[in-house]
């Protein structure tokens, strides 16, 4: 590859990087459903390590390595402080505990996690700026619902795998027993805060975007619808397979008409031109 000389930029930025680890992490979410026993435990590391790669790249590559590492600091140390926070209290998600499975960790909370929750965040913004790109508090709101809503596919799929489990897992949604419905409301609570310092700490430190968002979407699509199928087909899980695509609904609905007003004005525009 041949760097080429740009202003402000001393060599290429390599847009195929995001759009081939989103591959390969779809490529491998594909193999979870599929596998078992100590397989899928190593499958869901992999899982994790490619989408936190992912977003880290596409944060980088998309708006300059400034936001690329404020990312990475800032969902950890986030991350880390509400497991943390979690783990010793239990506030704001309940009473749980780890396993071993998850292998070294900080303060109590296992490496894998911040990871996971970098997975989960950069792509949950990157959406909501689409839906809300003038308004930070609907932005704000928006991410932390897609944040929140993507943990109600995943989290009772990761208590079947073993890596963790609740203290006391009821009440919880309607279908979802494993796990309680104060995890829910942890999960908005942390998303809002996320959230609310990720999008300050973008308009600081992002140059304007280098490349599309097709990355980070796909990654969102696939892990929310993809793991309701894969929870209703192979994983016994219809209950949170339902919730992914009830907590889905608004915002396909919301993208499917902001895409329709979009065409609406692109048709009108020659119009009033003339």
């Amino acid at each position: 590859m041949t760097a080429t000389a740009v202003p402000g930029r001393t060599r290429a930025t390599p847009g195929w990087l995001p759009l081939a680890l989103t591959v390969a992490l779809l490529a491998t979410a594909i193999a979870y459903p599929l596998s078992g026993g100590s397989a899928r435990t190593a499958i869901s590391w992999v899982i994790v390590l490619l989408g936190s790669a992912a977003a880290i790249s596409h944060a980088w590559v998309g708006r300059g390595a400034r936001t690329g590492l404020g990312v990475l600091v800032l969902v950890a140390v986030v991350a880390v402080g509400f497991e943390a926070l979690g783990l010793s209290t239990g506030f704001p998600y309940g009473s749980y505990t780890y396993s071993d499975v998850l292998g070294p960790t900080l303060f109590g909370v296992p490496f894998l996690v911040p990871l996971a929750w970098l997975m989960m965040a950069w792509p949950s913004w990157v959406l909501a700026r689409r839906l809300a790109p003038r308004s930070r508090p609907w932005r704000v709101l928006v991410a932390a619902y897609v944040f929140a809503a993507w943990d109600v596919v995943l989290d009772p799929q990761l208590v079947q795998a073993g890596f963790w489990r609740w203290a006391h897992p009821a009440p919880g949604l309607p279908g979802i027993d494993t796990v309680p419905l104060t995890n829910l409301g942890g999960w908005l609570l942390a998303g809002l805060v996320l959230m609310t310092l990720l999008d300050l700490l973008v308009a600081r430190t992002a140059t304007p975007p280098r490349t599309g968002d097709t990355a980070p979407l796909l990654t969102l699509a696939w892990m929310v619808l993809g793991g309701a199928l894969a929870h209703a087909v192979w994983l016994d899980l219809p209950g949170s397979a339902v919730w992914g695509l009830v907590l889905a609904l608004p915002v396909v609905l919301a993208l499917v008409r902001q895409t329709l007003v979009r065409q609406t004005l692109a048709r009108h525009e020659p119009a009033r031109r003339t």
